[in-house]
């Protein structure tokens, strides 16, 4: 639940997660909806591929090119105070986020 809410907290992955709840697409296209650059958008489809909430298929076109296709994962978050509890007891001392932003331990 830590991962999948970390990565929801950009508002470019809402975007993305928004623009795939209408159809699948591919990266070019999306880029161009969205109006971000293909690398930036790449960075967060791999955000979002790691923490399970998109998948990605490679396809041929009709002309030959390899297109990338990405589309949701079904998921669902029950975000309560009981959910958030139970989160919290798999959390371990290396997932605290320290002042400066950084994840770890204090040194």
């Amino acid at each position: 639940m830590v991962r999948v809410l970390a990565t929801l907290a950009s508002p470019h992955r809402l975007r993305v997660v928004a623009a795939l709840s209408r159809r699948r697409n591919y990266v070019s296209q999306l880029a161009r909806e969205l109006g971000i650059s293909r690398a930036l958008l790449q960075a967060h489809l791999r955000k979002l591929e790691a923490a399970g909430l998109v998948s990605a298929h490679l396809e041929i076109s009709s002309d030959g090119k390899a297109m990338k296709f990405y589309e949701l994962a079904p998921f669902a978050l029950d975000l309560t105070p009981e959910t958030i509890a139970a989160a919290v007891l798999t959390l371990s001392a290396g997932d605290a986020v320290q002042p400066n932003g950084e994840k770890g331990s204090p040194s």
